[in-house]
């Protein structure tokens, strides 16, 4: 007969329950949900590429950091309101809605980039970023705002002047644009300000280099003929771009471009893409055409434009091979302007200019940038090949006297008789009657016209359009078809036939077009 044993049977129990933990333990850890540590790996932090091997780029980098660093706390936001214009609600509507506003409309809100350029305010920036603004309000590094008035704006170069009133301003120096050099690092800062709320994405700093210089877009000049009021004066676009392959998006137009020493170089403006954001390049104006310009938005509240009194074309392979000209480079006179300085100082026609004041001109952009930075009054000195000799002409400048809108009369275009096209241009050369001047514009019945071209024909090659009335072929006079028809008698196909023509408002332009062969 056993004995109950009461501490017997509580080792017993302890002794099961420690045999069952060990067993579980072990289970668990053949299956890996055991607790087990691991040892932490080491991190190294050693440089694994010798610090003297890329010493270059890292002081690079420490440029690019500064500059940064140097130049944000004086680019700002602009925020653009523009009040909606439109009808006012009818009278059905203002019943039925009784107290209603009709000129309470929601504001359009846009933006923009800038700089300060001086302690007192002085603030510059993009014509296009301000222009028809209601009101202007700007934001600084430090989250202060002030309301900017205006001081000037120049459609024709996209510049434009605004100021605030503020303590503590940091400002930015300016560099010579002068000095770029294809290839020369550059920094493009802006402050488009997206986003919503009291922390918006703002600024934006970006880095390339500069990939071209004097690029021509005609952006400006295609918007000014695009506006009715504009329009007549759509040949004072100053258009010789600064090109960069530095990221340059909607809301930064404004902002400075700068080179490694902190100076501004240009002013962040336009970019080329089918989009409007960017694809590879951007584009700025030049800080000294800018800084011309400033001058005189802050003077007179408007830009006083030196004068030569010339209309001009850049020169081309096929025009320098006409000229005879030692170089494909130059600007040719297309026409000069009656009265002007270049007349009364003996510029002439199909003169090509080739310097002015020691500087080379090699295209359009040169020549209009050379005589932007002058002022009314000032001579200039002018190089040009005349007759295939180098010859100089000293020219006192004038002052431009900008035109008012156009009146168009719209016109109903008459049927007129087919006429045989010219075989060597591919040209359909008419004499002038009344129903084509008023076809094509003309106030005056007098002359030749250009009525048609050939598809794919040489003039066609040379974009020349219908519309154009023929002044001279080869320099000779033309009044009527028959002497086109005697001066191109003398033509032999391969030759390169110089046409000086006219548009109904004595737009001038020489094309040279070399004959079907």
């Amino acid at each position: 007969m056993s004995i109950y044993d009461p501490f017997r049977a509580k080792m017993k129990v302890a002794l099961f329950t420690a045999a069952a933990s060990l067993m579980g333990l072990g289970i668990a850890s053949a299956l890996g949900w055991g607790g087990v540590s691991h040892a932490m790996p080491v991190i190294g932090t050693e440089p694994q590429i010798p610090i003297q091997a890329v010493q270059p780029a890292l002081d690079l980098s420490d440029a690019f950091v500064k500059v940064a660093q140097t130049v944000t706390p004086a680019v700002v936001r602009i925020e653009v309101r523009r009040q909606v214009r439109g009808r006012g609600i009818t009278d059905l509507q203002r019943q039925l809605q009784p107290g209603t506003n009709p000129q309470a409309r929601p504001d359009r809100i846009s933006g923009g980039s800038g700089f300060i350029i001086s302690e007192d305010g002085y603030i510059l920036t993009n014509n296009h970023v301000v222009e028809d603004a209601d009101l202007l309000t700007v934001f600084l590094q430090d989250r202060r705002s002030f309301t900017a008035e205006v001081v000037g704006r120049d459609p024709f170069t996209d510049v434009a002047v605004i100021k605030i009133d503020a303590p503590d301003l940091t400002k930015l120096n300016f560099g010579t644009s002068a000095d770029l050099r294809v290839g020369e690092w550059i920094v493009a800062i802006g402050n488009p300000g997206f986003g919503n709320g009291s922390d918006p994405l703002d600024y934006t700093v970006t880095v390339g280099i500069v990939s071209a210089l004097g690029r021509p877009l005609q952006l400006l000049r295609r918007g000014l003929e695009e506006d009715d009021e504009t329009r007549a004066n759509a040949q004072w676009a100053i258009e010789a771009f600064i090109q960069t392959d530095a990221v340059i998006n909607p809301g930064n137009s404004g902002g400075p471009m700068v080179n490694l020493r902190g100076q501004v170089v240009g002013i962040n403006s336009a970019i080329a893409s089918p989009t409007g954001y960017y694809q590879g390049y951007g584009f700025a104006i030049p800080i000294d055409l800018a800084h011309r310009v400033m001058e005189d938005l802050v003077e007179y509240g408007r830009v006083r434009r030196a004068r030569l009194g010339v209309q001009m074309e850049g020169i081309d392979a096929v025009s320098a091979e006409s000229y005879g000209l030692p170089a494909v480079a130059g600007v040719e006179l297309t026409s000069i302007i009656e009265g002007g300085p270049a007349e009364l100082q003996g510029l002439r026609l199909y003169d090509v200019i080739v310097e002015l004041d020691g500087q080379a001109i090699g295209r359009t952009g040169d020549l209009q940038q050379a005589i932007a930075m002058k002022r009314p009054g000032e001579r200039v000195s002018v190089g040009v090949y005349r007759d295939g000799r180098r010859v100089t002409v000293n020219v006192r400048l004038d002052e431009v006297s900008l035109q008012g809108p156009p009146t168009v009369v719209p016109v109903t275009a008459p049927v007129r008789a087919e006429v045989r096209m010219d075989e060597k241009l591919g040209l359909r050369i008419e004499d002038m009657d009344r129903a084509s001047a008023l076809e094509f514009g003309f106030d005056e019945v007098d002359g030749v016209l250009i009525t048609d071209v050939q598809v794919n024909g040489p003039a066609a090659r040379r974009e020349i359009s219908a519309g154009w009335k023929i002044l001279a072929i080869n320099r000779l006079p033309v009044e009527t078809q028959s002497d086109v028809e005697r001066i191109m008698a003398g033509v032999r196909r391969g030759d390169v036939v110089t046409l000086h023509v006219a548009s109904p408002s004595d737009f001038q332009r020489i094309y040279h077009v070399r004959a079907a062969r």
